[in-house]
């Protein structure tokens, strides 16, 4: 009679890249990738991500515009952060093109694996397409009427939002900004390790969540958020609000917003997270 063979030991589960695997696997196929994308997809995608940022913008103003007065003003900015999250997770997991998580094409360029004109070409290209989909998402939920809620409410949070951007002075935009995308893409660096959804989830929720709740500028929120509220700017919304508007305009939109928070994100995705990590994990072997 045969001896009962010994059980073999299962192989051990491992749910994550390590931080040295996650700058690999960015360095030689993510970043390439993306910066080997054709126009139509980057194009295509791209969209999607201005919309799909646009989704987690609208949430945060509806659950904001209110929350504050029964929960005070900490844990309503956490609420507005926890429900904002859901951009970056359709961004990430239904697959999508983000200007500013492709600021870490910088570790693909940085190790020789790509050109610096290539992430360039992905970052313009990106850029406009995160722009168009956030002002498609703006007409469609102006059309809905939704920010009538609340007696209004909902859109005067909108309205205040928008106008309160604009009115951050330069330098200060600027450091939001950076603040903003070294969280952003410390989230995509750690939804790259996990190798769950469940995993990917939690890793965009809590350093999202930060950001918003910090009240850092992220550019891509802002080309909805703003633009809603010079949407709204000239109705009952505006009436109700009783702000003074006089630089909520499009030329104060990209001038004394979108152009510092732009900078500033880049200075902090692909200096702080990127560089940075590239430095640390991948510099030594590039020199040998």
């Amino acid at each position: 009679m045969a001896e009962p063979k010994a059980p073999q030991a299962s192989p051990p589960m491992v749910d994550s890249k390590s931080p040295a695997a996650v700058a690999e696997a960015i360095a030689t196929k993510v970043g390439v990738a993306k910066a080997n994308a054709s126009f139509f997809n980057l194009l295509i995608l791209g969209i999607f991500a201005g919309v799909y940022i646009g989704f987690g913008a609208a949430l945060c103003t509806l659950v904001s515009h209110d929350a504050a007065q029964y929960l005070g003003l900490g844990l309503a900015k956490f609420f507005a952060g926890a429900v904002f999250s859901v951009g970056l997770m359709l961004v990430v997991i239904a697959g999508s093109e983000l200007f500013t998580g492709n600021n870490l094409i910088m570790v693909s360029v940085l190790s020789g694996n790509t050109k610096m004109s290539k992430m360039l070409r992905n970052w313009g290209i990106v850029y406009f397409a995160n722009f168009l989909g956030a002002l498609l998402l703006v007409g469609i939920m102006y059309g809905t009427g939704l920010w009538k809620g609340g007696n209004l409410g909902v859109g005067v949070k909108a309205l205040a939002i928008a106008n309160a951007k604009v009115n951050i002075p330069f330098g200060e935009a600027l450091f939001r900004g950076i603040g903003c995308n070294w969280l952003v893409c410390l989230a995509v660096w750690m939804m790259i390790s996990s190798r769950t959804v469940v995993g990917k989830i939690f890793a965009a929720f809590f350093p999202i969540m930060a950001f918003v709740a910090l009240g850092f500028e992220h550019s891509v929120a802002n080309m909805y958020f703003i633009p809603m509220g010079i949407f709204l700017k000239g109705g009952a919304v505006a009436a109700k609000a009783g702000l003074d508007l006089a630089n909520l305009t499009w030329g104060a939109f990209i001038v004394k917003n979108l152009i510092p928070v732009t900078i500033g994100n880049i200075i902090g995705g692909s200096i702080f997270v990127g560089a940075l990590y590239w430095s640390v994990y991948l510099r030594k072997a590039k020199s040998n």
